[in-house]
């Protein structure tokens, strides 16, 4: 039609009368015409540069990171840093799919239906020693039945800085994690010796009794309670405490109290040397506490 002759002008009609008559854009028309002149075998390549691994070569590798993984269940994310620090480059995006494709993902929870939050701020703190969360859960031995396992642990670098079981979930147990903490990275044990710190938990009768609060005070770190009914407020030691979860209370059997303290200082001393924090780049968290005291030392 746009060569066909106007009786009144006698010049053609052209593509662009004949697509605004239309109302089609040219761009169709050129593609239309660009596709007719390509031969049957033509099929459409996949955008973008071409890497240097195949689909099902880059899937041996993601195979490979996660058998050799020390953790168990990690997302594409973490699998995604390992491959680079083995210089494997790609994309995030690119092994999300080959995982999905290969049936590789972690199970997740599906999410739930909260309601209006109370606590809406950043936890997380710039620098170390600025902020601990401590917070407890349970699990089961065979001879001592249920026991409790307190955590303690920087918001900032995400470090595990004490951890401890106990057959009683009191409060004088629940200062044993920030004790380990304040003699391993202030130094010592002593009046006003963590000055300047404070530590994040929830509203436990372990937590808000006096003797915590009172121990607390003479070691001169400020209490910060989360907010009642907000976990979110305590979110660190609620994510660290979902890791141990996942990677050692719930893989594990322990014969008595003795057997799983020793299991999780052991556990402890491998999280803090080797489990990756994405907000960090990707770093451990002793890495990350290594480039702080560096930073101190040259200031």
């Amino acid at each position: 039609m746009s060569s066909a002759v106007s009786t009144s002008t006698g010049n053609p009609y052209g593509v662009k009368c004949v697509c605004r008559a239309w109302e089609v854009p040219r761009s169709s028309v050129y593609a239309r015409r660009k596709a007719g002149c390509r031969s049957p075998e033509w099929r459409p390549a996949k955008r973008g540069p071409k890497t240097k691994y195949t689909d099902e070569e880059l899937t041996g590798h993601i195979r490979r990171v996660i058998a050799e993984s020390p953790w168990l269940g990690e997302g594409h994310r973490k699998v995604w840093a390992r491959l680079k620090i083995e210089e494997i480059r790609t994309s995030l995006k690119r092994t999300l799919d080959l995982m999905r494709a290969a049936g590789l993902l972690a199970p997740s929870r599906a999410g739930r239906v909260l309601g209006p939050r109370n606590h809406d701020g950043k936890i997380t703190t710039e620098e170390p020693d600025e902020m601990w969360g401590t917070d407890f859960t349970t699990t089961q031995t065979i001879e001592d039945g249920q026991v409790a396992v307190f955590v303690a642990i920087d918001h900032c670098t995400t470090e595990g800085v004490g951890i401890h079981a106990a057959k009683k979930a009191n409060r004088f147990e629940a200062l044993e994690p920030i004790r380990q903490g304040v003699r391993t990275h202030f130094g010592g044990y002593d009046r006003d010796a963590a000055k300047g710190l404070k530590v994040r938990h929830d509203n436990g009768t372990q937590y808000i009794s006096d003797a915590f609060q009172t121990e607390l005070k003479w070691l001169g770190i400020e209490a910060s309670p989360a907010f009642v009914r907000a976990p979110e407020g305590n979110g660190c030691a609620e994510r660290f405490i979902r890791t141990l979860k996942e990677q050692l209370l719930w893989i594990r059997r322990f014969r008595n109290v003795e057997e799983l303290q020793a299991a999780l200082q052991e556990w402890l001393v491998k999280y803090n040397e080797r489990w990756l924090v994405a907000r960090h780049g990707y770093q451990t968290p002793a890495q990350i506490r290594q480039t702080f005291l560096e930073l101190d030392a040259a200031a």
